[in-house]
């Protein structure tokens, strides 16, 4: 963070000193925390209201952990200075603000927002990898993509921090333009206008708008990174001021977009010929990249980081070789366990959306051993909204139409896969119903040989991450 004194402070989230407190000889630049237990000497601790309890009452742990600074909705009995405002959230997000501010001051931070409904957390460690090789650089831990995660991120910026990386995630309109308005991009980054969480947002239109948000603040001299091979995406060009950089897997081999080509997938990752247009490297310039990250799918994400970096001014030798120094999307995604025996479990629970669920399973049939099964162990996708039914069919219909050997569907939320997986399938035994974790595991341990390819896949409040978890130790 920034240092600023504990009056600043005060003053940028329009908060009240507590009495007695000196606002001026106090200065403050450690992190910035909403978890009791993670707060580190000298931090700040805002004390959010949550769902289930109130960070109130973990206050007095943070300041045994070191906090040197609490913002509160109401004074405490603590021996610490206290900042009281409003509303914490609203001030964690005025105090994100503000730091961008005087970090943008020194001249040297870039910022890159991210958002899609698909890839966010992929693109973001892409882009990290990369941009890390040639500056300071501050991405988000996890999926640290809302109104507390993504400002708590951009509090980690420095002085001498050169690239910010900010996943920009939304639940409904409105969402991604109030995280712009902490940190407008240099860059704006959209993937992908899918269905997740078109429940949340009242449809796919809705959706689509919401991205949007991510271009159109952006200014002349700023760059729209968007998705060639996405229709949604690609009519935000009509929204944006900034220049447009395109990316595609699909579609012509333009020479003004980051494209691959010669995409090869196998069971340890991709390889495809990565192309940038005219920039930093002259002619435009090619380069092989062997990337490590599991799934087909994911190419576009890295091309959509490549993209990113290429606009900052990045050459194609250090964009791939931060590509080539991931070795997976993130805990939980695409993430490969197992092998003993000769089965090799890929736990992809951390999230899912119709897209998601089938670019996984085309990935299951595509790393299949010649003489081994393609398992799919599948779980609910939650936040689909009215759309719920009919997508969980779909999902049941692809997994037999792709040829997958075993669908094992797991809880009462995601039934309708296995309904229309039988009725798709004319199959024996070969889709299984089971309510429970525990009973998926029983069968699946009883049923597994040498040879197969499991795939774990559902949203996260499903919780199968677990399961495959689970699995991956008995196999490792």
């Amino acid at each position: 963070m920034i240092a600023m004194t504990i009056g600043d402070i005060a003053g940028a989230v329009g908060g009240r000193l507590v009495a007695g407190q000196d606002a001026s000889s106090r200065v403050i630049e450690g992190l910035s925390y909403t978890d009791s237990r993670e707060v580190e000497p000298g931090g700040i601790f805002f004390a959010k209201p949550g769902e289930f309890t109130d960070g109130h009452l973990f206050a007095p742990q943070a300041v045994e952990r070191g906090a040197a600074l609490v913002v509160v909705d109401h004074e405490l009995g603590l021996d610490i200075p206290q900042i009281v405002v409003d509303d914490v959230v609203d001030a964690l997000g005025a105090l994100a603000r503000t730091s961008i501010a005087l970090a943008r001051e020194a001249g040297v931070l870039r910022i890159v927002g991210i958002t899609g409904s698909n890839g966010k957390t992929t693109t973001k460690n892409l882009l990290a990898a990369i941009l890390g090789r040639v500056g300071e650089t501050v991405a988000p831990r996890a999926s640290f993509n809302n109104e507390v995660g993504a400002p708590l991120t951009m509090l980690e910026v420095g002085e001498s921090t050169r690239f910010l990386v900010a996943e920009m995630g939304a639940s409904r309109e409105g969402d991604i333009a109030r995280l712009i308005h902490m940190a407008k991009p240099d860059v704006g980054v959209v993937l992908k206008v899918g269905l997740a969480h078109a429940g949340e947002f009242g449809g796919i239109e809705h959706t689509q708008r919401a991205k949007s948000e991510m271009v159109t603040d952006l200014d002349a001299g700023d760059t729209a990174v968007l998705n060639a091979d996405d229709p949604r995406v690609a009519a935000m060009a009509q929204l944006t001021r900034a220049q447009v950089l395109w990316f595609g897997v699909d579609g012509d081999a333009a020479a003004d977009r980051v494209r691959a080509t010669d995409v090869r997938s196998t069971r340890t990752g991709t390889t495809f010929t990565l192309h940038l247009p005219d920039g930093v490297e002259g002619d435009g310039a090619s380069r092989e990249v062997s990337f490590r990250v599991l799934g087909e799918h994911h190419v576009a994400n890295a091309l959509a980081a490549a993209s990113a970096a290429h606009a900052l001014g990045v050459g194609i030798d250090d964009n791939v070789a931060g590509l080539e120094s991931v070795t997976r999307a993130e805990r939980w995604r695409m993430e490969v366990m197992g092998g003993a025996r000769g089965v090799t479990i890929i736990n992809d629970a951390y999230n899912a959306s119709p897209d998601s669920m089938a670019a996984a399973l085309k990935t299951l049939v595509q790393l299949r051993e010649p003489e081994g099964r393609a398992i799919a162990v599948l779980g609910e996708m939650s936040e689909l909204g009215e759309a719920s039914g009919a997508e969980h069919d779909r999902v049941g219909l692809l997994a037999v139409r792709l040829g997958v050997d075993q669908v094992v569907v797991v809880g009462a939320g995601a039934r309708r896969m296995h309904i229309s997986t039988i009725n798709e399938g004319s199959w024996d035994g070969e889709s299984v119903f089971v309510e429970t974790q525990d009973e998926a595991y029983a069968l699946l341990e009883s049923m597994l040989r040498e040879g197969d390819t499991v795939l774990v896949k559902s949203s996260n409040s499903a919780g199968l991450r677990h399961l495959g978890d689970r699995l991956g130790e008995l196999y490792s």
